[in-house]
């Protein structure tokens, strides 16, 4: 896999323009993903046989849940890599668009400004490839089974997403939001390093298997041999663990360590937050889903766990995440606001611990990766779309870093419904399944999480998680007016209004000249394609439900049999 990577990284530096390097870049990385993923699923077989594999000395290992989220990762990375590896627009000509036609005819235009080939994401050659050093430490951390290897991990992931955050050079605010991260980063790294070494001094092993066993058995010694195993009595690691936990839990933008990411996602372009607010979530989550299986399940009642953390950091989020949100006029801080409200579902159901309610775990982050995805992949849709309007409102001027991120306030979105009412569309679809309205995916995801809480007897929380649904519906609804209801403050721009482009059909050596105007330019097939599919997910969920919940309920089985 390697060979083959390097191999083509080579030769798509051999072959073309500097200009023209990071789209090839990205194209590999895109092949590399599906080659790794396709590796991965030979794998599942044999992991699933033996139970789980341990790997490089017991470092790491690799189990059913593992390889099947490395297959989703690498699957969201691969569509997130689609926005740098195509251009946005591309021209369409109804009658020269049959499949046959397309292979035999031969379209050529000017296509620098229509395409946006100079655009800032075109010209950064390093993007693909912090993306798989990244993806990498993602691999790394959902398998680790050690402590020395959860850190190299953890820093692996976060070093690439700081460069990430300040990959745009010219920028000034994604060199501000880049360097916050950075710095708040670097003080939940401390917190991680402190937690690890703590658990190393209390427990005598690095290794995570070592640290399962020596929980369990002071457990039993504080019960029935009183004096025996004094040193490894369990509420020493449960300190230890808590400490560890407040690092991991800053990183996912959990409350009450929420308050970098509105910032750090407002700064940074809309392409690089797509990846930022996704990717790192999902490996620290399956990371810590093996840690409070094995560590919080003590005999005895009045101990202390450290899941209880989890527990109150679930309940502040989703207040905070709520209530904040509603104050919000930006939209990428909106959309930072309810990440952090669904990240307290994802803690809800993570600390509870049963088979229900981490099979509503696996399910909720599934999902709720895929609909954020589309969301974000449909706001920066909506900016290429906006390519031959103009908006003369003062607010809109003012706006900094226009050119990577289009879109920034929700004002900007109105009355977009009669722009493009197919993405319009798209993107209610989107925002209704983060309410949780039925028969949306994101309906059956609080359900799941819901229900998981009653069972156990979280009445209060459960209470709270359905206020602030409830509430947290008003922000949601708030884009949905702006977009159907307002009336539009964009006009086509008088100078392209009536605009004739020309371009050449060539076939068989004839060339044929045709003219084309605005309504020609569309959004390339890479955005269309990936969003149609994202929202027929959503959408049409209720239809083919047994697949996801299936892998759901086998993870969250083969985990309580182990």
């Amino acid at each position: 896999m390697t060979i083959f990577s390097i191999s083509f990284l080579i030769l798509s530096n051999a072959v073309t323009l500097r200009r023209d390097k990071s789209i090839f870049f990205s194209r590999v990385a895109i092949i590399v993903l599906l080659y790794s993923s396709l590796f991965a699923v030979a794998s599942l077989f044999i992991v699933c046989l033996e139970r789980g594999i341990g790997l490089y000395g017991g470092l790491f290992h690799g189990t059913s849940t593992t390889q099947i989220f490395n297959i989703f990762i690498f699957i969201i990375s691969a569509v997130i890599l689609q926005l740098t590896a195509f251009y946005p627009r591309k021209i369409w000509i109804p009658e020269y668009s049959s499949l046959s036609k397309l292979f035999l005819y031969n379209f050529v235009y000017y296509k620098t400004k229509i395409l946006n080939k100079m655009a800032e994401q075109f010209r950064i050659i390093e993007y693909s490839l912090i993306l798989l050093f990244i993806i990498t430490g993602a691999v790394f951390l959902m398998s680790t089974s050690d402590l020395v290897s959860i850190f190299l991990s953890i820093e692996l992931q976060s070093y690439g997403l700081y460069l990430l955050s300040t990959i745009y050079r010219n920028s000034e605010l994604a060199t501000s939001g880049g360097l916050t991260y950075f710095l708040l980063g670097g003080l939940s790294s401390c917190f991680i390093l402190l937690g690890a070494s703590l658990l190393y001094t209390n427990s005598g092993t690095t290794n995570l298997d070592g640290l399962y066993v020596i929980t369990s058995i002071s457990d039993i010694s504080e019960s029935n041999y009183n004096n025996i195993l004094y040193l490894y009595e369990s509420y020493y690691i449960h300190f230890s663990l808590l400490i560890l936990s407040v690092g991991f839990l800053f990183k996912v933008s959990a409350a009450p360590f929420h308050f970098w990411s509105p910032d750090v996602y407002d700064a940074i372009p809309t392409i690089v937050t797509t990846f930022v607010a996704i990717v790192a979530k999902i490996s620290i989550f399956i990371f810590l889903l093996e840690l409070v299986h094995y560590t919080c399940n003590s005999l005895f009642s009045y101990q202390f766990s450290w899941t209880s953390s989890l527990l109150v950091s679930s309940l502040l989020s989703l207040i905070i995440g709520t209530v904040l949100g509603l104050t919000q006029f930006r939209i990428k801080r909106l959309f930072a606001y309810s990440t952090i409200s669904h990240v307290g579902f994802i803690l809800l159901a993570l600390s509870i611990n049963s088979i229900e309610s981490i099979q509503a775990f696996i399910f909720y982050l599934m999902q709720y990766s895929i609909s954020n995805l589309n969301a974000f992949v449909i706001l920066i849709s909506i900016g290429f779309s906006l390519y031959y309007y103009i908006n003369n409102s003062d607010e809109y001027k003012e706006l900094s870093d226009k050119n990577n991120s289009p879109i920034q306030l929700i004002s900007q979105m109105k009355g977009y419904f009669y722009i493009n009412p197919v993405l319009a569309l798209s993107l209610s679809i989107t925002i209704f399944s983060f309410v949780g309205i039925p028969p949306l995916i994101g309906f059956f995801a609080k359900q799941m999480v819901l229900s998981a809480a009653l069972d156990s007897g979280y009445i209060f929380l459960t209470l709270i998680a359905i206020l602030t649904s409830v509430i947290s519906a008003v922000y949601y609804l708030n884009i949905i007016k702006v977009i159907f209801f307002d009336k539009s403050d964009y006009k086509i721009n008088p100078e392209l209004e009536k605009i004739v482009l020309h371009g050449n059909i060539i076939s068989n050596n004839i060339v044929k000249e045709i003219k084309f105007g605005l309504k020609n330019i569309v959004l390339s097939s890479s955005l269309t394609i990936t969003i149609s599919i994202l929202t027929l997910i959503i959408l049409f969920f209720i239809f083919t439900p047994t697949e996801w919940l299936s892998t759901a309920n086998i993870l969250a089985l083969i985990l309580f049999n182990t």
